[in-house]
């Protein structure tokens, strides 16, 4: 069974994207083989009240909730968070969480941060972080959005050992305590591997080497990507066919149960 823990539905201002509502992003999934997939709103991270891409989602979701999984996109800067939150794991069934901070203006730091991880933890739910959303190298001259540096996430699962992280859209963790064996981090965390390199230094070898093999799922980016790419990844990976399956989905299985 193949898991995708990274796909969206919705829209995005800057830029034209397709397959993005369930039935067309279930075609894109269909042709690239994929089973399931763990989808926010790409709307929801420009909406001021990020709870209206949520509720889009949870009607497109009606139906297909055999192949898609809700993430909900919550801001905890914005009042009302906690409802929210309750709406979202407990009417529209999410397991997890999406957390843009730099696009909702907060820090990883802030308290209010931590009490929604908790609260999400609490329930049970993962909580996934886009370190890009989009290459700064193409965005609109409008966005000015940095990425999230490798050393706030750091110091986020040094502050919240109990909770379940999924770090996605990344790259260059084997040059940070995130991707090395020495790291002196709590193990709460899995690496996504849509940007991840599988030829020339080949990073995504060496975290299978750094952490295991149960520390990194797969996580396309669709639609702002297509997914064939990142199963080519995995495909010339140099590794055991048991380790091949973990990271197309037997550790997504683990981690929503």
């Amino acid at each position: 069974m193949i898991v995708d823990l990274n796909a969206y539905l919705g829209h995005w201002p800057f830029r034209r994207l397709r397959h993005n509502d369930a039935v067309s992003l279930l075609g894109l999934m269909d042709r690239a083989g994929i089973d399931h997939a763990c989808v926010s709103s790409a709307s929801a991270i420009f909406y001021k009240n990020s709870q209206s891409g949520n509720e889009e989602v949870a009607e497109q979701l009606q139906g297909h909730g055999d192949r898609l999984t809700q993430f909900a996109v919550i801001n905890p800067s914005y009042v009302g968070w906690e409802r929210d939150l309750e709406v979202c794991a407990e009417k529209f069934g999410a397991r997890g969480l999406r957390l843009y901070p730099h696009y909702h203006n907060y820090a990883l730091s802030d308290a209010y941060c931590d009490d929604l991880i908790a609260a999400a933890t609490e329930r049970g739910m993962i909580v996934s972080i886009p370190l890009r959303q989009i290459d700064q190298r193409q965005r609109h001259w409008l966005l000015e959005v940095p990425d999230v540096e490798h050393s706030e996430l750091e110091t986020l699962l040094q502050r919240n050992s109990d909770a379940r992280f999924v770090f996605l859209n990344g790259i260059g963790f084997t040059g940070s305590r995130l991707g090395r064996a020495d790291g002196d981090l709590p193990d709460n965390y899995v690496i996504g591997i849509s940007r991840l390199k599988a030829t020339m230094d080949n990073e995504l070898a060496a975290l299978l080497a750094n952490l295991g093999p149960e520390r990194v799922v797969l996580g396309s980016g669709m639609p702002f990507k297509y997914p064939q790419p990142a199963l080519l990844k995995v495909e010339v990976l140099d590794a055991p066919q048991e380790a091949k399956q973990a990271i197309l989905g037997g550790n997504a299985k683990r981690l929503l149960g």
